[in-house]
């Protein structure tokens, strides 16, 4: 039994044997071996095997743990995300793309979807990460930071099914950062996650089958960023106890003017309870956005869905003035083009080692009332009012994702479409 030295507490708190026996933080004992010259090379025990950690990443003065880049915290699902849509002037093409990396999954992916004539096609793909953060390419799928928090670029090189894509979103105004999310279930973090959100405009090219589409500068469109932790990759085999029945309520609205841009967010509890909510409204330019003091919406449903035909927001800002947004949605872009919900492609899966894959589908036909098809995003007509007789009409999306129970419109079961 080794006696070991005691440290004052404003020193190292590393435990040092006594005497010179190797002890198992100790370096082993040098041997001499002969090599060129005559000389002798001191060579110890073989290091135990482990795994390299160390990334590109590494060598960028941005971490904020004493951990490589490699690493996350704790939290198996942890993730870190792009999200960009973007839609024309009259409404005609509509676009999405994101790109995900899951550091403890080891995975990275992205998607590509366009909704245009009627047809919804979505591109995906995924890689082994390699714990390589930095290489936000997936197969054919490009993500660039020109300029941080102002310019990006996403494309989409040649493939088998026909899709490519070169565009750069322009900021109309700055970023804004989200209040934070952070949901538990019980004990059980389910989510714990920050997000930025900016209004841009887009321009370069899509292809489509031999079909290019030009996308002028008019075309808008909104970006997130979020990293943290929620749902990604394969469920938890073992429920929460006591269990509960499925609950989440989401609406989201970014929308954009000709000369303002407005945000609109609401998560909230079957009771109708917002747990996280927010909005805001903002001159294009660099000026800093107003945050509002209240806000609200009411929606009226399509019969027999969980979609909405019209929604009005409604928020008062911190001098009392009150805006509404009446959005009228034109038609749906269906989220699991991107990984929401998808029954194949779901965010964070193992799919292999670079792999392709590839969906489309009339939007007419879709059954809204299917699971994978209940998140949507509705390419919306909007209207804005706001004090001393402001009025502008746009154009943004009302994001919709409706599950289990919301009393306030007399949401049922976890799928009951609204009567």
């Amino acid at each position: 039994m080794l006696d070991f030295l005691w440290l004052p507490p404003w020193q190292s708190a590393v435990m040092l044997p006594q005497n010179n026996k190797t002890g198992t933080n100790a370096c082993p004992p040098p041997t001499a071996t002969a090599t060129h010259g005559g000389r002798a090379a001191l060579t110890g025990r073989p290091a135990p095997e482990r795994h390299q950690m160390l990334t590109k990443a590494d060598d960028y003065p941005i971490h904020q743990l004493p951990e490589p880049i490699a690493t996350s915290g704790t939290d198996r699902n942890f993730y870190d995300r792009f999200f960009f849509n973007g839609y024309t002037a009259d409404g005609a093409t509509f676009f999405s793309a994101a790109l995900g990396v899951y550091p403890h999954l080891n995975v990275m992916d992205a998607a590509f979807s366009i909704v245009q004539d009627g047809t919804q096609s979505n591109l995906h793909a995924s890689k082994n990460l390699k714990m390589e953060r930095m290489d936000t390419t997936v197969g054919p799928i490009k993500v660039e930071v020109i300029e941080p928090l102002h310019m990006l670029r996403v494309t989409v090189g040649d493939n088998a099914h026909g899709i490519k894509a070169d565009l750069t979103f322009t900021s109309r105004a700055k970023a804004v950062e989200e209040p934070r999310f952070t949901f538990r279930n019980g004990p059980r973090t389910f989510m714990d996650y920050t997000r930025l959100t900016q209004n841009g405009s887009w321009s370069g090219w899509i292809e489509v089958n031999g079909k290019k589409t030009t996308i002028e500068s008019t075309t808008m469109g909104t970006r997130d960023r979020s990293w943290g932790i929620r749902p990604i990759g394969q469920g938890d085999p073992q429920p929460l106890v006591p269990a509960r029945a499925p609950q989440f309520y989401w609406l989201w609205a970014p929308m954009n003017f000709p000369e303002r841009f407005m945000l609109y967010h609401n998560n909230a509890n079957a009771d109708g309870a917002s747990w996280n909510t927010a909005s805001v409204i903002g001159n294009v330019g660099d000026g800093e956005p107003a945050h509002m003091e209240k806000c609200g919406a009411d929606i009226d449903y399509k019969s027999g869905t969980r979609h909405a035909t019209r929604a009005v927001i409604t928020v008062t800002d911190a001098e009392g003035g009150e805006w509404q947004a009446e959005m009228k949605p034109k038609y749906n872009f269906y989220m699991m083009g991107i990984g929401y919900g998808h029954p194949e492609w779901g965010h964070g899966h193992w799919k292999g080692e670079n792999e392709l894959g590839f969906d489309s589908f009339k939007t007419a036909e879709v059954n809204e009332n299917m699971p994978h098809f209940q998140h949507i995003q509705a390419v919306s007509e909007v209207t804005l009012t706001g004090p001393n007789g402001i009025k502008e009409t746009g154009i943004g999306v009302l994001e919709q994702l409706a599950i289990g129970e919301y009393k306030p419109h007399g949401l049922t079961g976890i799928f009951d479409p609204h009567k």
